[in-house]
C-alpha cells in the first residue's frame, strides 16, 4: 500500500527527511483511484532492481506482501485479464457477495480458497477469473520456490503477544498523528473508488467511521484486529518459504549487533558481491 501516493500515516511510509540519502524506489507510483496490478509492479521492480545491479548496488526488496515479494524474486508469470469476464464476476460479487463466492472458489480450487479470505472480495474474483482463463486452478500460477535472482531472505521473528501489543501502539499512535485527517483528505481525492486502496488496513476502517457506521473508537479496535489476523496470514505465508533464514526481534536478542548489522553480515557471508551502497525497493 505503499505504493500509494498520500496513503502515509497509516502505512508508515518513510518520510523522506529519514531516508538519510537512500534511494527508495516505487514509492507513491499510483493514485488511490487505480486498482493495483502484481504484474506492473513485478515488471517495475525488476527495473529498479536491474537499475540498481548496473550501478554495483546491492537491492534491498523490503515489504509484508508476500505475493509482491514472491513477484520479484521468483518465476512467476500472471495470467492475462478478460474485462467482460472481470465485470461478470464483479457483478456476482456485488449481488451474492464474498462469501458465496468464496464457496464457489472452494468447489473449484480447494487449496486457493484456503488461502484466501472469505471476506477478500477482490482476490477471490481474481481467483475464479485465472481458473475460468486459464482452466487450471488458481493455486497452480504460483509455482516452487525458484529465484531468479541471487538473493538472501531474511525473516524477523516476533513473538505473537509482543507482535499484538506493538499492534495495538502502533493504531494507536496512527490517530495520534492525524490519521483520520489523512483518510478524510483521501476520501475527497476518491479513496472509496478505488478497488485497491479502499481495501487497505485501517483506511477501510476510517471510511466506515467517516461514513457514520462506526465511532472512532470502533474502527480503531477494527483496525488493531484486522492488522493481527493479517500478521497472522503474513507469517503463514513466510513461513512455507524454506529460503527464509529468521533472526529474532532486537526484543528477543540478548545484546550483541543490530537486526539490521546481523542481516547485512549475512548477505555479505553468502557470497553476493560487496556494493559501494545500498538502495531499497518497497
Amino acid at each position: 500500500m505503499q505504493l500509494y501516493r498520500g496513503m502515509d500515516i497509516g502505512t508508515a511510509k518513510l518520510p523522506p527527511g529519514q531516508r538519510h540519502g537512500v534511494p527508495h524506489h516505487l514509492l507513491d507510483i499510483w493514485e488511490v483511484t487505480e486498482t493495483a496490478s502484481v504484474s506492473q509492479y513485478q515488471r517495475l521492480a525488476r527495473q529498479a532492481v536491474e537499475g540498481i545491479h548496473a550501478r554495483g548496488r546491492i537491492p534491498i526488496l523490503v515489504g509484508g506482501s508476500g505475493l509482491y515479494v514472491r513477484a520479484v524474486l521468483d518465476n512467476l508469470e500472471f495470467p492475462g485479464t478478460d474485462r467482460d469476464l472481470r465485470d461478470r464476476l464483479e457483478g456476482d460479487l456485488a449481488e451474492i457477495g464474498a462469501a458465496a463466492l468464496h464457496a464457489r472458489l472452494a468447489r473449484l480450487d480447494p487449496a486457493a480458497a484456503a488461502a484466501i479470505l472469505p471476506g477478500n472480495g477482490r482476490r477471490i474474483v481474481r481467483a475464479l477469473e485465472v481458473i475460468e482463463l486459464s482452466g487450471r486452478p488458481f493455486s497452480a500460477s504460483l509455482p516452487g520456490y525458484q529465484s531468479v535472482y541471487d538473493a538472501v531472505q531474511v525473516g524477523v521473528r516476533v513473538p505473537r503477544a509482543r507482535l499484538d501489543e506493538r499492534i495495538a501502539r502502533r493504531v494507536a499512535g496512527m490517530w495520534q498523528a492525524g490519521f483520520v485527517t489523512e483518510v478524510r483528505g483521501l476520501a475527497d481525492a476518491g479513496l472509496r473508488s478505488g478497488r485497491t486502496a479502499s481495501q487497505a488496513l485501517g483506511y477501510a476502517q476510517v471510511l466506515r467511521f467517516l461514513a457514520g457506521e462506526w465511532s472512532q473508537e470502533q474502527a480503531a479496535a477494527q483496525t488493531v484486529r484486522a492488522t493481527r489476523r493479517f500478521a497472522r496470514r503474513q507469517e503463514a505465508w513466510f513461513r512455507r518459504d524454506p529460503r527464509i533464514t529468521w533472526l529474532d526481534s532486537p526484543d528477543q536478542a540478548a545484546g550483541g549487533p543490530d537486526l539490521a548489522d546481523r542481516a547485512l553480515a549475512m548477505i555479505m557471508s553468502c557470497g553476493l558481491p560487496r556494493a559501494t551502497g545500498r538502495e531499497t525497493t518497497s
